[in-house]
């Protein structure tokens, strides 16, 4: 122990938080003010301090930056207390540890590398560890690893052999005195290395000796480690860094517009300044007689002053509040997400989740997205559908009555098939087909498990595998146990045990498994299952008519996308095989060049095999993918689907989701070899084209510093699919020929990618986001697909049948593909329309606001006096005109959620960023500009020379700026009220309180008692009421208003009237019909003729069965969301637009 704290190696103590007491307030603020918004606030505040500069009271920018900062501190707070205690929770968890000759009781923050740790059934393990010694055989032990990788099946782990011979000898273990010389901390949870020196000897230690913090021990009574890394340096936390930051589209414009409105504001000073030096040479001199300058402070200086306080007091065109308005409406809008019953799923008691609440207005701008398919489309649920043995094809079409096999004690219930006569070839003895059952009942990986007694359940490591193990059982080769040295079947009734004497195991170049078993007998047979394509390149020339007969049901099979295999089987020599056998062990301890002897020893004895035949078994698509689809097609998205899986398979899947579609001119098939074949397939298509695509460059983002080069759309006849294979694009993505794929790919409707890579997915996903400039949404449902969900503007996580690692990387997650037309369609959109609204809407009445103060300059000598009062000011933005722009930007729908689903062309606005550019950014401002124009020289022309009824003068400073606040406010939420198109409670409390309350408070600040108690802060007493009292004043607040109001209104009319988007027929089409179910249609799918394995296995699972290491899966225990089961939300039906009425609403 002495001697590892000499190391200093990392404690076990984790720490997740960024903030502790006396840390949290200057490193908060510290992050807060790295924003641009927040330091140019607190500059501004700094210049209000400076009474030479500043002629509003500091109180004007600071209760506002205040609020902004205070709000931000405390959701910093609430988040970083959450982590202390969940810190905590981990750093005070309790484990033995062995200390002084006994196991004693400590902390998880106490424990130290070098430590020996006892572990104990469903415990988490505490530290990186070295498995010691175990309860179970063989020193094995059993880890659930979902907090690592999101994978619920059961791992193994083995112990070396000289450490599992202490057991749970304290004394044993107490004296153990090794060594360990490993890897440095590192984010690989796939691979370890390192040695273990004991009593003179090494040995090897891999990622199989290793358990991992983070994992949870399951099914093992009890364990001993050795501690190698601690907290930081586990690998647990070495994979917790931050997460790629993603920024929507509408937040990089926002900056650069932000940027743009400093320029403006910096322009009006500029002029103002100029006019007060001239106001100053011209007419200030007059002035000082009575108003004296300061001493050392000419002209020139005061104009240079000027410009300073004109900042301040103009400052308001750039609002604090808008920030943290922006993400209170983000946060609204994922709630509506989160909270969406037409997107929970009720099977697997799954709702919609918003896990990021920063990217949805970017939902309603996708232009492509990039799908996974088995388990996205399909859902990776496996059936035994069809199979050809001996050249017989058996199928589901004859009388769809289901096979009783109550014949068969150990038969699934859960099985169904429709062909009588394969039953009655099994019952008859048919050796042809009692040996393709066999080969299904002994090759493979699958792992038995009794959850009851008499219960018989398969835990396979892919669905394909558990699918054909399933049907052997129930025509009667049952798989029932299995130990590293034998498979026992129970075959029509009779118990028999097969010696296993090897696995050759699946790879992705082998792509296929063997496995060699000696029977009762003594008969040595090689089993082998695998792609048509491998197995029939290893068969005996004997089996070739054999295979073309096999080979045309196969093409059948691929037709109906069915997912297909090939078996065959080799008798083996008792001489050759112990000569096999022997060079097998000797190659499997080779130190190098161990995998590539291993293969040589596969291809010898995979050779003349005698063919059975082959297996067809369906992956069903998930429900509603098809109409699905069609919708986002119709709403001008285009979808690309990148797949492991072969090209025949992918491209049925493609016909029956409805991507390609008969009516297409012309599907391509890029599967050339060569980088110049690649080249001359994808200029097939369009052979006139240029030589090299259209690339356009130029500079965007803030300051113009970043440089993009666009790929120019080139314009086609007719729709076209596109297919491409693994080997091909792997070519295509080389640097000279990526432009031509992203070329090509473009002009098609639909792109099938087949065969890719994980990492592939990514390049593809990478070169959209670079040359296209568009926005991307990667969606998929395994650890496959984490590199493209994380690359892709939008990554969406479906929680299906591989694992939660999609889920834990994506930005949203749901259970069903078809809920990502609703994400889209109606969530997306609205969430753009929503925040385009409220940011024309903010810089609208905030150009106004300020605006009105830059033409008062002109009439009060440039002298920085402010028209408003001190206090309307600052409760400007965050009082009385906050509410009611966050209730529109909440609440507000142009349509409603079933004619946004209806048509989805209302969608192709947002793609194009039509309501919110630069150009609607400048019409916003010439808005503003006018109204503010309206609302200063009306007031100031009606009430320069008017008088009351006692001759006195009406205006007054105060009163003429209670004037023009009132006119400004009653201008603001009217033009508000005519952007909401859906009025709800919420909207109207919010838009009447936000004007009663400004008159209130008014009232209020004006009146003699606010004076009495506060009189130098309320000095202006009476203003409101006297104004309020003269009915020329309502008369000139009325005719300012129509002013404004009436010129937007004969806009929108006449717009309407010539000009009608989509939006606008829409909700006249909704305000004057009815909306009716679509008819159902069929989908029409082509046949291929080639066929379409799609073998989803993993390599590593033969050494895991021969070495005992048992695949279990424990079932999720889950409660119920909701526990009504009559409602169609529990039935889960497939979406359909039905009728249904509704009370009119006004137009």
């Amino acid at each position: 122990s002495t001697f590892n704290l000499s190391f200093r190696y990392a404690n076990n103590a984790i720490k997740t938080s960024k903030y502790n007491i006396f840390t949290f307030l200057p490193l908060n603020l510290f992050e807060q003010f790295k924003r641009l918004a927040n330091a140019y606030f607190l500059f501004l505040l700094i210049l209000q301090l400076i009474p030479q500069i500043s002629s509003l009271s500091w109180i004007t920018t600071g209760f506002a930056l205040i609020v902004v900062l205070s709000i931000t501190a405390v959701k910093d707070a609430i988040d970083d207390i959450n982590r202390h205690k969940c810190d905590g929770q981990v750093n005070n968890r309790k484990v033995d540890v062995l200390m002084d000759g006994q196991l004693k009781n400590k902390k998880w923050m106490n424990v130290q590398v070098g430590n020996i740790v006892k572990l104990e059934n469903n415990e988490f393990v505490t530290a990186d560890l070295l498995l010691l010694s175990s309860s179970e055989p063989l020193n094995l032990v059993y880890v659930e690893t979902a907090e690592l990788d999101g994978e619920t099946n059961l791992k193994v782990k083995q112990a070396l052999t000289v450490t599992g011979e202490l057991g749970d000898n304290i004394e044993a273990l107490a004296a153990f005195n090794g060594e360990v010389r490993c890897e440095p901390p590192n984010n690989r949870l796939d691979k370890f290395k390192g040695t273990l020196t004991l009593n003179g000897e090494r040995y090897a230690l891999n990622n199989d000796k290793v358990l991992l913090r983070g994992c949870t021990l399951r099914n093992t009574e009890w364990c001993f480690g050795l501690v190698i890394f601690g907290g930081p340096d586990t690998k647990l936390m070495q994979n917790s860094g931050k997460s790629i930051f993603k920024r929507t589209s509408i937040d990089h414009l926002t900056n650069i517009l932000v940027l743009c409105i400093f320029g403006f504001l910096a322009s009006m000073c500029s002029i103002l300044t100029i006019g007060n030096a001239i106001w100053e040479t011209n007419e200030g001199s007059v002035f000082t007689m009575f108003l004296p300058r300061e001493p050392g402070i000419d002209a020139p200086l005061s104009s240079f002053l000027i410009f300073w306080s004109y900042v301040i007091v103009l400052n308001t065109v750039i609002p604090s509040s808008l920030y943290v308005s922006v993400e209170f409406i983000r946060l609204g809008n994922s709630f509506f997400i989160d909270w969406d019953r037409k997107m929970y799923y009720p099977k697997n008691d799954t709702p919609a989740q918003a896990r990021t609440t920063t990217l949805s207005e970017e939902l309603g701008q996708i232009k492509y997205i990039f799908s996974d398919k088995t388990g996205t489309l399909t859902q990776n649920i496996m059936t035994f559908n069809k199979c050809s043995i001996n050249g017989k094809a058996y199928s589901e079409q004859g009388k769809y009555i289901h096979l009783d096999f109550s014949w068969n004690n150990l038969a699934d219930p859960k099985f169904s098939f429709h062909d009588h006569s394969l039953v009655e070839m099994v019952r008859s003895g048919n050796p042809e087909t009692q040996e393709f059952f066999r080969l299904l009942s002994l090759c493979h990986t699958v792992m038995p498990e009794e959850k009851k007694e008499g219960e018989l359940n398969y835990q396979a490591q892919s669905p394909d595998e558990g699918a054909l193990v399933t049907a052997a059982r129930n025509f009667g080769f049952v798989f029932l146990s299995r130990t590293p040295e034998t498979i026992t079947v129970v075959e029509m009734g009779k118990q028999v045990i097969y010696e296993l004497l090897a696995i050759l195991d699946f790879n992705n170049m082998r792509k296929r498994m063997s496995v060699i078993v000696r029977s009762p007998e003594g008969k040595l047979t090689l089993y082998c299952k695998g792609a048509d394509t491998m197995i029939f390149e290893r068969l005996h020339p004997s089996c070739n008519k054999l295979m073309e007969v096999t080979t045309n049901h196969l093409n059948e099979y691929a037709g109906d996308g069915l997912r297909t295999l090939a078996l065959a089987y080799k008798d083996l020599n008792e001489d050759y095989m112990i000569d096999w056998k022997q060079r097998h062990h000797e190659a499997s301890v080779a130190m190098e060049g161990r995998e590539e002897k291993l293969d040589e020893l596969y291809e010898e004895i995979e050779k003349d095999m005698m063919l059975l035949g082959a297996t067809a078994v369906e992956d069903k698509l998930q429900d509603g993918v098809p109409e699905t689809i069609e919708q986002l097609a119709k709403a001008d998205i285009k979808i690309w689907v990148l797949t492991g899986d072969k090209q025949e398979t992918a491209e049925n899947i493609g016909y029956s989701c409805n991507m390609l579609r008969e009516e297409m001119k012309d599907v391509f098939v890029v599967s050339a070899n060569t980088a110049e074949g690649v080249k001359e397939e994808l200029q097939k298509m369009c052979p006139e084209a240029a030589e090299e695509p259209t690339v356009i460059k130029s500079r965007v983002g803030l300051f113009w510093l970043k440089k993009t080069e666009t790929v120019q759309d080139e314009k086609v006849d007719g729709d076209y699919g596109l297919i491409i294979n693994g080997h091909s694009l792997a070519f295509a993505l080389e640097k000279n020929l990526r432009l031509e794929l992203l070329r090509t790919a473009c002009m098609c409707q639909t792109v099938i990618c087949c065969r890719v890579t994980p990492l592939q997915k990514a390049q593809v996903v990478q070169l959209v986001k670079k040359y296209k400039q568009a926005v991307t949404l990667a969606i998929g449902d395994g650890a496959n697909d984490v590199s493209m969900i994380k690359v892709a503007h939008i990554g969406v996580g479906i929680s299906g049948q591989e694992g939660m690692q999609a889920v834990l990387s994506s930005d949203y997650s749901f259970a069903q593909f078809r809920y990502l037309q609703r994400l889209l369609l109606v969530h997306g959109r609205w969430s753009y329309i929503r925040m385009c609204k409220f940011l024309g809407y903010f810089f609208y009445k905030n150009f106004t606001f300020t605006l009105v103060q830059f033409w008062y300059a002109f009439f009060c000598g440039f002298s920085a006096q402010t028209v408003y009062e001190d206090w309307f000011i600052t409760f400007y933005n965050m009082v009385y005109t906050a509410l009611p722009v966050l209730g529109m930007c909440l609440f507000d729908q142009d349509v409603n959620d079933r004619w946004s689903l209806y048509h989805p062309q209302l969608y192709a606005p947002g793609q194009k960023n039509q309501y919110f550019n630069k150009k609607a950014f400048v019409s916003y401002l010439i808005h503003g500009c006018y109204c503010s124009l309206i609302i200063f020289f009306i007031p100031w022309a009606s009430m320069n020379d008017a008088v009351r009824n006692d001759g006195k003068d009406i205006v007054s400073h105060p009163s003429f700026a209670f004037l023009l606040q009132t006119c400004l406010l009653i201008v603001v939420h009217t033009q508000l009220s005519l952007d909401t198109y859906y009025w709800t409670a919420v909207n109207h409390s919010f838009v009447w309180l936000s004007t009663i309350g400004y008159f209130a408070i008014s009232v209020t600040m004006y009146s003699n008692g606010m004076f009495y108690v506060f009189p130098s802060s309320f000095p202006l007493f009476g203003a409101a009421r006297n104004t309020l009292n003269q009915p020329n004043v309502w008369l000139t607040i009325f005719l300012t208003f129509l002013l404004c109001i009436l010129p937007v209104v004969a806009f929108r009319f006449i717009f309407i009237q010539l000009c009608p988007t989509i939006n606008d027929k829409v909700r006249y089409k909704m305000r004057t019909e009815e909306l009716t179910a679509p008819a159902p249609r069929r989908l029409l799918r082509r046949r291929s003729t080639r066929s379409g394995y799609a073998f989803s296995h993993s390599q590593g699972y033969g050494d895991l069965v021969t070495s005992r290491k048992f695949l279990i899966k424990r079932p999720l225990k889950m409660t119920a969301l909701f526990t009504q089961t009559d409602s169609s939300i529990f039935q889960n039906q497939p979406q359909h637009y039905r009728t249904i009425a509704e009370e009119p609403q006004s137009p």
